[in-house]
């Protein structure tokens, strides 16, 4: 089975099922639950646009 994965918006990240354990791996994934629990932090602090950009790209930094 092929499976295409494409780009992922940072405002959807905070909405994903996340994965049952982190791989934690140099980036992580977008389903990872550390990143999706980063996500919500930032978007409960009333980022947006560009700012969810930056915080999605620090939240995959390991």
């Amino acid at each position: 089975m092929l499976t295409i994965v494409g780009k992922v918006k940072a405002k959807k990240v905070s909405g994903l099922k996340p994965k049952k354990k982190c791989c934690r791996k140099k980036t992580r994934c977008f389903k990872c639950p550390v990143v999706i629990m980063r996500m919500k932090k930032a978007e409960a602090a009333g980022l947006s646009g560009k700012d969810l950009k930056k915080a999605l790209k620090q939240a995959r930094a390991a």
